[in-house]
């Protein structure tokens, strides 16, 4: 058995040593060790004993202790042992920074403004999207803090944040979405990463410390999914017409027709070759003798 073999299997890794001795030597390189422990053995996971650990004071002068939170909670499952990277705590902070500078971007317009349920009745399609995301990201969220999944609600508040960057509001309900989806972002993220949240929380012109304030529910009326009518077609010609969620999947769309009685008829002995789908425009069935 070659020696990578063995070290791999026993999940052992030269690092330990390794890393050791070069300090000694005066040669030390992270780098260099990474790039030998990826060849050789596993890298080294962290332990007093072994010399190799992080201090977390020096991480959180650095970056904050924000970022040092978020990072450790976004690693992995909390059950699991995790190896400490410095390109990890830097992709923390940039998200942070991101958020800090999306805050920043419509902080003006939207500090004056406040909504209500009727405010969002009559939304144009990304405003509307964009809260059915955050409703659903908050759902999620919840699910996620219950089960103590904290990497995966980071991951969906990052998706979140994701969308608000793409997010392009016009008129003064598509801001009112955007101030509702912030702040259900700063109350998401405030138990993971309370000071930026306590900051733009007051830079917003709220009173008094987060959590005082009520922890918001996701509104079912936002999470309905929009359905619309699909036309389908079998060999060009319309046939059938099913109805279907906004920006429903290919697949499903294709089983629903499949599904229809009116296309089931016409497909009986009939072998489907090819199937042309618009999004949320129609379905065509191209079909042939089985």
């Amino acid at each position: 058995m070659k020696v990578k073999d063995f070290l791999i299997e026993n999940k052992l890794s030269v690092g330990d040593n390794f890393r050791l001795l070069l300090e000694r030597l005066g040669l030390f390189d992270e780098a260099y060790v990474k790039k030998i422990e990826g060849v050789v053995g596993e890298p080294a996971k962290m332990s007093k004993s072994k010399g190799n650990t992080v201090d977390p004071e020096e991480a959180i002068k650095r970056y904050g202790a924000d970022t040092v939170r978020l990072y450790i909670l976004f690693a992995g499952p909390v059950e699991k042992d995790f190896e400490w990277t410095e390109e990890g705590v830097q992709g923390a902070y940039r998200f942070l920074r991101r958020l800090w500078s999306l805050f920043f971007k419509h902080l003006d317009t939207i500090k004056p403004l406040s909504y209500s349920a009727k405010d969002f009745k009559n939304l144009k399609p990304q405003a509307k999207e964009i809260r059915r995301k955050a409703h659903q990201t908050l759902k999620k969220y919840l699910e996620d803090m219950q089960e103590l999944s904290f990497n995966t609600a980071i991951a969906s508040i990052m998706e979140l944040v994701n969308a608000l960057q793409d997010f392009s509001p016009q008129e003064e309900e598509d801001y009112k979405v955007l101030k509702e989806a912030l702040e259900l972002t700063l109350f998401m993220l405030y138990p993971l990463a309370p000071h930026i949240c306590e900051e733009l929380w007051h830079r917003l012109g709220k009173e008094g410390l987060m959590i005082y304030h009520r922890f918001p529910e996701p509104d079912e009326e936002a999470l309905k999914s929009e359905e619309i009518e699909i036309p389908v077609q079998v060999n060009g010609k319309l046939r059938a017409v099913i109805r279907v969620p906004l920006d429903e999947e290919e697949e499903r769309v294709k089983r629903l027709a499949l599904e229809d009685p009116r296309v089931a008829r016409l497909l009986d002995g009939k072998q489907v070759k090819k199937v042309v789908y618009v999004k949320n425009k129609l379905i065509n069935l191209v079909v042939g003798d089985g």
